[in-house]
């Protein structure tokens, strides 16, 4: 089963959090600048006090990143899909919040199709500067 009991990320959830990111982007055709969880880690934790960040699972197996600042969800990602692990950490950010904002790869379909289920609308789509970077969708949500 799996545990959707929700809290407030520390930095010891880090290398978990970074695992997490690091097979998601393994696992994808499409994924051009994948990163190990040790490079992935150092991101983390530069951006740690920046951010409000909420894991699941004893051992973070999925976590959510909400910048006050730009109303902005930085990332979601899940080793669980199907449980019900996202829309609770969504469900979270949303809380006492009237709108969020988001970007996502354009051939990250699943996403996409879960974010509209959420309630988010694509707003524009945003081409890369670098020759190598993924294009992606700008989503937003409101209340």
């Amino acid at each position: 089963m799996t545990d959707l009991a929700i809290s407030e990320a520390t930095r010891a959830d880090i290398p978990a959090m970074a695992k997490v990111v690091a097979d998601w982007e393994a696992s994808l055709p499409w994924m051009k600048n994948s990163y190990d969880a040790q490079k992935i880690a150092r991101f983390l934790y530069a951006a740690f006090d920046e951010r409000q960040i909420f894991v699941t699972g004893d051992t973070a197996n999925a976590y959510i990143a909400y910048d006050e600042a730009t109303q902005r969800i930085g990332g979601l990602y899940s080793a669980v899909t199907g449980a019900g692990v996202g829309k609770a950490l969504v469900d979270k950010v949303k809380e006492g919040r009237d709108f969020i904002c988001l970007y996502t790869h354009i051939p990250n379909e699943a996403a996409q199709k879960f974010y509209r289920r959420e309630g988010f609308v694509v707003v524009e789509q945003c081409e890369q500067e670098t020759p190598d970077a993924i294009p992606e969708l700008r989503m937003e949500w409101r209340k």
